[in-house]
């Protein structure tokens, strides 16, 4: 087992981290933490550490010990941001602070303890971030602010002959200074940098690019704005006035703007980080000087539910707290043979928290949120030629040359509403551009739709397009549920969806199926008393599997499924209060390939297996009061709140299980059916995840690629592979690589 090289294949930025291990805990702050900064000082490491109660706090921390040296109260208020630098020509520490007073507080060391002397005033709200600075023997700090304004200040050690001149003659900023072991400092404003239209979050300063003692470039500051803009601020050469370089941003978009920056030490890259979580990269052309977007990689920013593989099992698609539905591949960058995951689409941007999905052909799914309603996507033309062009296949491949005609180009979201509109090859060329008009003559006017501009990728898209280019047009709304919806599922023909809501009495926890074809509903299946938590068709898509909260499952048979009428699901089996094996909520199962077993995991740490105790005999095939426990009950350890049956035997030609727990961890099983239960054991452990590799919050699902290998590879020996995908409580989605060959 390859488990290992998931860490390449994970959808968030922990597959860019080293693994790091804790050498020392800075523990004391009785509230969140909001900024810390460090700096090496001697052989120890200088902390500062800024938090919601009401202090910041110094520390010194060594090999394996971290010890609070200082703690600084500022009463009723708080400090937004800390940074640590040193004074000029010397080895004394200097501490900026920016707080909701409006003010930059700075502290010198003096005899061990942190000393304030000066406060620069200036900002006329809250600072959100300061940061210094070395350039020519000088300290230089910017700070910035909710006002929009940044001011950069300039730090500098007085000479005896500058004191003593008189500089009548010549016009100067106003100096704060003041005195540290004899020798003298000064603090000047250098400049106030006006250019964002909203509050800025975040400042930079260009990293030193340093060869040999030599530092190259001259002073360059970046800043992150809610106007969803980044500016590149520097002094012009002849004047020294400061002056903006570069102005980046997206357009358009439902986001707030960014709440921090960094910028690479030769300057040519520039990351923001955007208040709604995603990441967003602009590269410079060193031939022509232009800035351009890039690929970087994105995720959820909430709770990850749901997940899916398309029936090829060449991408996925999530939905998660965050409001969103995300589509991503693997892909191979230009020039480089390792193979990545990226978004490439988000096919729905919605106005409540997503809950469920379920694919219902290759280009098509449903959804659920928090809104009592189900919406039906189909993928736009545009989307699959772009798909064909990132995954290196043709477009009559992924759908038939009639299919693809009859799609539209795109969606658009309308102004003030949640369902996305089709947008054909017509209504392009009579999209105008936004007016510029003052006067609003109605709500419309008011709010503009976003419009869809068409794509033509050959790598996945940047953030500005996937939130506004890449939506999925709206085909259907379903109707029926009297509450928020909580889980989905289809089976493998594809012709019927089973829907479930939350639920505390009976009536509500009904299970709808719903046509296709025609999407009208089919049936209503009432059994249990609390929300049905997961669902699952059969592969052979004969029987339908429910487990509940109520500590139940239910199955339901198909009655006549080779019938060209839609045949109507009946209860086939179920335990209950009395029967149940389970003593807490069930919350997630699946089948095995061949239709023969279940599984069923629970908060009560138990995962159990079910079936006919008649050997060869598959569930459905004789009477539903047979269906009993076909193995010892696994105890896992932990809350198992995730479960799925590998579609592919091991090498013994046992089942292979990967179990989610609520602690993170993915384990996983070996099963065999064993005839006599005490003649041995019929569970083995083969694996689980270490500390890197699990998730840090709940497991909320897990799915096997339903095609051995792995996506985006090739060549014969793909089939020793399979992968498994695990979507988390902390905004994460993990792909695994697992060489069952070798279990």
């Amino acid at each position: 087992m390859d488990i290992h090289k998931s860490k390449k294949n994970e959808l968030s930025l922990s597959h860019l981290l080293l693994q790091f291990t804790a050498c020392a805990v800075c523990s004391g702050h009785s509230g969140p933490v909001c900024a810390v900064d460090a700096m090496s000082l001697s052989s120890q490491l200088l902390v500062a550490s800024a938090s919601s109660d009401s202090t910041v706090k110094l520390w010194t921390c060594s090999s394996d010990t971290a010890e609070c040296l200082q703690t600084v109260s500022f009463g009723s208020g708080f400090m937004m941001d800390v940074s640590l630098a040193l004074l000029p020509g010397s080895r004394v520490p200097v501490l900026a602070c920016g707080g909701d007073d409006s003010r930059v507080h700075l502290y010198v060391q003096l005899n061990g303890q942190f000393q304030r002397l000066l406060t620069l005033t200036g900002h006329e709200d809250w600072v959100r971030c300061v940061e210094w600075a070395t350039k020519d023997g000088e300290l230089w700090l910017a700070s910035c602010s909710q006002d929009c304004l940044i001011r950069v200040w300039r730090l500098f050690a007085k000479t005896a002959t500058e004191s003593n001149q008189q500089t009548e003659a010549v016009i100067k900023m106003k100096e704060n200074v003041f005195q540290v072991s004899g020798d003298e400092f000064a603090v000047t404003l250098e400049t106030v940098l006006a250019g964002h239209e909203n509050r800025v979050y975040g400042v930079h300063w260009q990293p030193p690019c340093v060869k040999g003692d030599l530092v190259e470039q001259p002073l360059k500051l970046l800043s992150a704005s809610m106007d969803k803009t980044m500016i590149l601020w520097g002094p012009e050469e002849d004047s020294g006035m400061w002056v903006e370089l570069v102005r980046v941003g997206e357009v358009g978009g439902n986001t707030l703007g960014f709440y921090g920056c960094q910028m690479s030490p030769d300057g040519f890259m520039i990351l923001a980080h955007a208040f709604h979580g995603a990441l967003h990269l602009w590269h410079c052309d060193r031939n022509q000087g232009e800035w351009r977007p890039s690929v970087v990689i994105s995720g959820h920013f909430g709770a990850v539910q749901d997940l899916s593989w398309d029936p090829e099992g060449e991408f996925i698609i999530t939905v998660g707290s965050d409001q969103t539905t995300r589509l991503f591949t693997p892909w191979t960058r230009k020039g480089c043979s390792e193979i990545t995951w990226h978004e490439i689409s988000r096919p729905q941007i919605h106005g409540y928290d997503m809950q469920c999905l379920t694919m219902v052909g290759r280009f098509q799914f449903v959804s659920g949120a928090d809104e009592k309603v189900l919406r039906v996507f189909k993928a736009p033309r545009n989307f699959v030629e772009n798909f064909a062009n990132i995954s290196c296949t043709s477009v009559e491949k992924l759908l038939g040359c009639n299919e693809i005609a009859d799609l539209p180009e795109g969606a658009s979201t309308p102004a003030l509403g949640l369902s996305n509109k089709a947008v054909f090859q017509g209504d392009l060329a009579s999209q105008s551009p936004q007016q510029d008009s003052e006067d609003f003559n109605s709500l419309s006017e008011q709010y503009k739709e976003s419009y869809f501009q068409p794509l033509k990728l050959i790598e996945p898209p940047t953030e500005d397009d996937l939130l506004q280019n890449t939506l999925w047009p709206e085909v259907q709304k379903l109707y029926g549920h009297g509450f928020e919806m909580f889980c989905l599922a289809s089976n493998s023909a594809r012709t019927v969806v089973a829907s479930a809501c939350k639920a505390s009495k009976p009536e509500h926890a009904a299970i709808l199926l719903w046509s296709t074809t025609s999407w009208k509903q089919l049936q209503s299946l009432p059994c249990h008393s609390l929300t049905v938590t997961q669902m699952a068709f059969s592969p052979n898509g004969h029987l339908l599997l429910a487990v509940s909260r109520d500590r139940t499952w239910s199955l339901w048979r198909q009655g006549n499924p080779d019938s060209d009428t839609e045949a109507s699901f009946s209860l086939y089996a179920n335990t209950s209060k009395d029967t149940a094996v389970h003593t807490r909520i069930i919350w997630s199962c699946d089948w095995s390939s061949d239709s023969k077993y279940f599984v069923t995991s629970s908060r009560d740490k138990k995962v159990i297996i079910w079936g006919h105790r008649v050997s060869g005999v598959s569930v459905g095939e004789c009477e539903g009061e047979s269906v009993t426990p076909c193995s010892s009950v696994l105890d896992v350890g932990d809350s198992a709140t995730a479960v799925s049956i590998c579609p592919y035997l091991c090498s013994d030609q046992s089942f292979l299980l990967a179990v989610g727990l609520e602690n993170g961890k993915i384990v996983l099983y070996k099963w065999r059916p064993l005839e006599d239960l005490s003649s041995g054991s019929d569970w083995s452990k083969c694996g689980e995840t270490d500390t890197c590799q699990s998730h840090t919050l709940t497991v909320k699902r897990l799915h096997w690629r339903p095609r051995p290998g792995r996506a985006g590879h090739g060549g014969n020996e793909e089939r020793a592979w399979v992968q498994l995908a695990s979507a988390g409580a902390d905004h994460v989605v993990k792909i695994f690589n697992i060489k069952i060959s070798a279990l």
